[in-house]
C-alpha cells in the first residue's frame, strides 16, 4: 500500500444558518479536492454544515433535521475521496461540537470536541457537551488523529491522539480574528506540536459572521515546530498538503507558503472582510453613509468601496452653517476619486424647522448640547429615509475612541445597520488611512492631515473635549483590553485625574454602546460579545 496521503484543505466562507448552501459548497469543494488536486482527504473547518457560531439556533427543533439530512446528502454524494466535515451532533439530549470523516458512504471516524472555550466572544458551555475520548482514522496506511479548535490550545486532546497511536494530526477551526491572531495560532500549536512530536494541519475558515471575522491562515506544520505551510489570509480556496511515511514517522510536503500579514494589512482586510460579508449575506443591494470629509467617514467609504465596488456605494454629504469649505471640498473629492455617487443636501432647513417646534414646548433656553444634537439627527433622518426608499444599508462612521466615551449621538451618527470601525481606536483609524492610500489613493491627504471636529459648534475640535488622542486611546486600550486599574494605568505616566475622568466616561456611556449597531471586531476585546458591563452601576473609580 502506497503510504501517502494527499490532503486538501478547504478554506472556505460559510454563512450560519444556511445548512443547504453550506452543503453545496462542501459538495462542490470536495469534487475540485478529488477532480482537479486528486487529493486523498479534504477537510473543511469548524461545525462547516451550519456555520459557525450557530449560537442559539442550535436549540431550534428543525435545525437538527436539517443537519441529519444534510450529512446523509453528502454521504451519497460524494465519492472518491474522503471528506472531514464539522457539525452539530445530537445525541440522547445532548449535542456535540462533532466531525466525521466519511469516504464513499461509510464513516471512518467520528470525534467529539473535547475543550469548550467559554471565554472572550466564545460560550460554547451553553451549547455542547464535552467529548472524552481520542479519534484515530488510517486512511492509506497512515494513522490520522482527530481535533477541533480549542482542543489544540490544551494539551489533553492531542496528547490522548498521540496515544491512540496517530501519527499525524488533524485540526479543524473557527478561529475568529483579532490582532496577532494568526501568530498567536501558530505559536500556541508549535507548543502541542513539541509536546507530541507530531505534524498538524490545520484548517480554519474565512469571513464575516455578524461581528467575527474569520481570517482563514491555515496551515502546516511539521513533528520539530516548522512551518510547512501557510494559506493566504482572507482568501477562499484549496490548498493541498501530502503527508507521506518515512521511517522517521509521518513528514509533511506542501506548496509555497503566504507570508504573515502586518498589522495594519490584517486589520484592513478584516474591515473589507467583515463589511463586505454583513452586506452581501443579508442580501442589501448597496449601501449609504454620510461623507463628512473627516477622517472616519473617509475610511468607511474607502472600506466600502474595496468591499462591494463603487457602483454600491452611495456618499450624502449634508452640511450646516458649522460645516467648513474644506470638509465640503474634501467629502467631494473622495467621492470623486472613488467614483462613488455623491449627493449634497442641506440640513439648515430641517434644524430651523426643528428648532422652531420645540420652542413652542421649551421656551428660548441658551444653546448647548441638545443643538448639537439636533444636527446629528437631522442627518440620520436624511440617511435612514434614504436608506428605506432605496433597500441600502446605511453604515455608522463611529470609531472605538467615540463610542468609549459617549462622543457620539444617539439617533444621530448612531443611526444605521453595521459600524465598520466600531473596533478601531482614533489613532488606529489614521493608520489604517494611511494604508489604504499606500495602495491607492482613496482619502484625500488633508483628510489626514487636518485635525479632527465635529463641525457641530464654531471652531469646534476634539481636544475641546477630549485629552489628545494619542493619550486617550492608550488609556483606553489599558483599561478595556488590559483591565488595568486606575492605579496601574497612571503608573504608565498619565494624570490620574485624567484616567479617573476618561474611565467615568466610558462608564457612563454603556447605555449608549447597547443600542449601537453591530460591526467588525478586530481587537481582544471589543465592544460587543465580550464587553459587558452593567449600564445600571454605582461603581466609583477611585482618584
Amino acid at each position: 500500500m502506497d503510504h501517502n496521503v494527499k490532503v486538501a484543505l478547504a478554506q472556505i466562507n460559510l454563512t450560519v444558518g444556511d445548512i443547504a448552501g453550506n452543503t453545496e459548497k462542501i459538495i462542490s469543494y470536495s469534487a475540485q479536492a478529488r477532480d482537479d488536486l486528486d487529493a486523498d482527504l479534504v477537510i473543511f473547518p469548524e461545525l462547516s454544515i451550519c456555520g459557525y457560531p450557530p449560537e442559539d439556533l442550535l436549540f431550534h427543533a428543525s435545525l437538527r433535521c436539517l443537519v441529519e439530512n444534510a450529512m446523509t446528502q453528502i454521504s451519497e454524494s460524494i465519492s472518491g475521496i474522503a471528506v472531514l466535515i464539522g457539525f452539530p451532533e445530537y445525541s440522547q439530549g445532548k449535542i456535540y461540537n462533532a466531525c466525521e470523516v466519511i469516504h464513499d458512504g461509510k464513516i471512518l471516524a467520528h470525534y467529539r470536541k473535547q475543550s469548550l472555550p467559554n471565554y472572550s466572544v466564545f460560550d460554547e458551555e451553553r451549547y455542547f457537551t464535552r467529548g472524552n475520548s481520542a479519534s484515530i482514522f488510517t486512511l492509506n496506511g497512515i494513522r490520522i488523529g482527530l481535533n477541533i479548535c480549542e482542543d489544540v490550545w490544551n494539551f489533553g486532546p492531542m496528547d490522548s491522539a498521540y496515544s491512540a497511536g496517530a501519527e499525524c494530526i488533524i485540526a479543524i477551526n473557527g478561529s475568529p480574528f483579532e490582532k496577532g491572531s494568526q501568530a498567536m495560532r501558530e505559536t500556541q500549536v508549535k507548543k502541542r506540536v513539541m509536546d507530541v512530536q507530531l505534524p498538524i494541519i490545520y484548517v480554519n475558515m474565512v469571513g464575516g459572521q455578524d461581528e467575527l471575522v474569520f481570517d482563514g491562515g491555515s496551515f502546516a506544520m511539521l513533528a520539530d515546530g516548522e512551518m510547512a505551510f501557510r494559506a493566504p489570509a482572507f482568501e477562499e480556496g484549496l490548498h493541498t498538503v501530502d503527508l507521506q511515511a518515512s521511517a522517521s514517522g509521518v513528514v509533511l510536503q506542501a506548496e509555497i507558503s503566504a507570508d504573515l500579514l502586518d498589522a495594519d494589512a490584517s486589520a484592513y482586510k478584516a474591515l473589507v472582510t467583515g463589511t463586505r460579508d454583513y452586506i452581501t449575506k443579508h442580501g442589501f443591494p448597496g449601501i449609504i453613509l454620510g461623507l463628512s470629509g473627516g477622517i472616519d467617514s473617509a475610511l468607511v467609504a474607502s472600506i466600502a468601496y474595496d468591499a462591494i465596488g463603487p457602483d454600491r456605494v452611495r456618499a450624502v454629504m449634508m452640511p450646516f452653517r458649522y460645516t467648513s469649505n474644506m470638509s465640503q471640498e474634501d467629502a467631494a473629492l473622495q467621492a470623486a476619486m472613488l467614483g462613488i455617487r455623491y449627493d449634497v443636501i442641506s440640513i439648515e432647513p430641517m434644524y430651523e424647522a426643528t428648532i422652531a417646534q420645540l420652542d413652542l414646548v421649551l421656551g428660548e433656553r441658551e444653546p448647548n448640547v441638545t443643538e448639537e444634537n439636533i444636527q446629528a439627527r437631522c442627518r440620520g433622518l436624511l440617511l435612514m429615509a434614504i436608506s428605506n426608499k432605496t433597500g441600502r444599508m446605511l453604515l455608522t462612521t463611529g470609531n472605538k475612541s467615540e463610542m468609549a466615551v459617549g462622543y457620539a449621538t444617539l439617533y444621530g451618527d448612531m443611526a444605521g445597520g453595521f459600524a465598520p470601525i466600531k473596533d478601531c481606536t482614533k489613532t488606529l483609524v489614521y493608520r489604517l488611512a494611511r494604508y489604504r492610500n499606500s495602495l491607492g489613493a482613496a482619502i484625500p491627504e488633508r483628510v489626514i492631515a487636518r485635525e479632527p471636529s465635529a463641525e457641530l459648534r464654531p471652531d469646534q475640535k476634539d481636544s475641546d473635549s477630549l485629552p489628545d488622542y494619542d493619550v486617550l486611546d492608550s488609556i483606553l486600550e489599558a483599561f478595556i483590553e488590559e483591565d488595568l486599574s486606575v492605579a496601574e494605568i497612571a503608573e504608565r505616566g498619565f494624570e490620574r485625574d485624567t484616567v479617573v475622568r476618561i474611565l467615568e466616561m466610558v462608564k457612563r456611556n454603556e447605555y449608549k454602546r447597547r443600542q449601537a449597531p453591530p460591526g467588525v471586531r478586530i481587537s481582544g476585546r471589543a465592544f460587543g460579545r465580550d464587553w459587558r458591563y452593567p449600564i445600571t452601576s454605582g461603581y466609583k473609580y477611585p482618584h
